[in-house]
């Protein structure tokens, strides 16, 4: 990633209000960029946005949903971006099974109409949208995947994802790998860090019950998943952003950013984690809810070969930054320092 390449760079963002979008609008101001969101309110309460006061980091902030294409698509012509990064989406595993039809009008036709936002918007010169380590078609097999692995997915939130990769791939052949953007879809593994309220999500699960003294109750002990902190992701995404609006068209594919393979932990690994730094406890939740994938994990050797990517933070350390940030909310910091300070320490790495 070149830092100077972002200062003063035009760059529109769908779903800034959310955690990953958030902590993307943070570093984005850290380096210069004039950012404009595009966005819902944001989905919880607390939540990243407004606990660090994102709004002082925004060229512009848009109240707007990626379903209306006519708003979406005034906004992009407004701001006349040279990058643009689709973060906006029904995130949850367990609000897919919940309304459905919301998850996919969101997710796939969300992603439909800001590529057409994009194909209309001729200061656009690259574009990232991001789906999920989920889009693949899960065997539970013990191998990570592939960004050529077969998609699929058995639930609306998955298979909405990996729907998502096909329209991405169908707008990049059938109109803008000829006109000069350049657009690839990136994949990360289950992203933690400071500043995410989610429901149904284990750390910020966790971190309730522990608030609370509560016990936290798993409800798949055993799930292993990629877990790795938000700002390694989103390193990659800043860093490919940079080659594609170098116009490089081999980098416009698709792209798995995931931790080390030691990184793969079982949900129960992460809280024993956890509770060992809190004094917390757990037990098993007697209702599994729906079905979710066993075991997950990615294949990033492309990433490491021809981008120069790697994850700098092992999980230890994730959960370490983590849990600090948590605590200096609760102790009322400066919730932007703290997180720019992260940004800072993490950046650090990369030089």
């Amino acid at each position: 990633m070149t830092p100077g390449f972002w200062r003063r760079r035009r760059v529109f963002i769908t779903g800034h209000t959310g955690f990953k979008g958030g902590w993307l609008t943070l570093w984005l101001s850290e380096l210069g960029a004039e950012v404009y969101g595009y966005a819902l309110e944001p989905p919880t309460t607390p939540n990243l946005f407004t606990v660090a006061h994102l709004s002082e980091c925004l060229s512009g902030d848009v109240r707007g949903d990626v379903r209306d294409l006519q708003a979406l698509g005034r906004a992009m012509l407004d701001v006349e971006p040279e990058i643009v990064l689709h973060l906006a989406a029904q995130p949850l595993v367990r609000a897919g099974y919940a309304d459905p039809v919301a998850t996919y009008a969101i997710n796939v036709m969300g992603t439909v109409h800001l590529l057409e936002a994009v194909r209309l918007c001729p200061s656009v010169r690259a574009a990232i949208v991001v789906t999920t380590d989920k889009c693949y078609d899960n065997r539970e097999w013990v191998w990570p995947y592939r960004e050529n692995d077969p998609l699929g997915g058995h639930d609306p939130y998955s298979s909405s994802k990996a729907a998502a990769e096909l329209v991405t791939q169908a707008y990049r052949s059938a109109f803008l790998a000829d006109s000069g953007v350049q657009i690839a879809s990136v994949r990360a593994g289950n992203v933690i860090g400071g500043g995410d309220w989610a429901r149904d999500r284990l750390i910020p699960d966790v971190l309730r019950a522990l608030d609370a003294g509560e016990a936290v109750r798993l409800r798949s002990p055993q799930a292993i998943r990629p877990w790795q902190h938000v700002l390694e992701p989103l390193a990659g995404y800043l860093s490919l952003a940079e080659r594609l609006h170098a116009q490089e068209r081999e980098m416009a594919t698709a792209w798995n950013f995931g931790p080390d393979p030691g990184d793969a932990w079982t949900v129960e690994q992460v809280v024993h984690r956890l509770c060992e730094c809190t004094q917390g406890h757990w037990q098993i939740d007697p209702d599994p809810g729906p079905r979710e994938s066993v075991r997950l994990d990615l294949d990033s050797t492309q990433a490491r070969i021809r981008l120069g990517w790697r994850p700098r933070w092992n999980l230890a350390q994730a959960l370490e930054r983590t849990l600090a940030w948590h605590r200096a909310w609760r102790a009322g910091a400066d919730m932007q320092v703290v997180s720019r300070d992260q940004i800072r320490d993490y950046q650090a790495i990369l030089s």
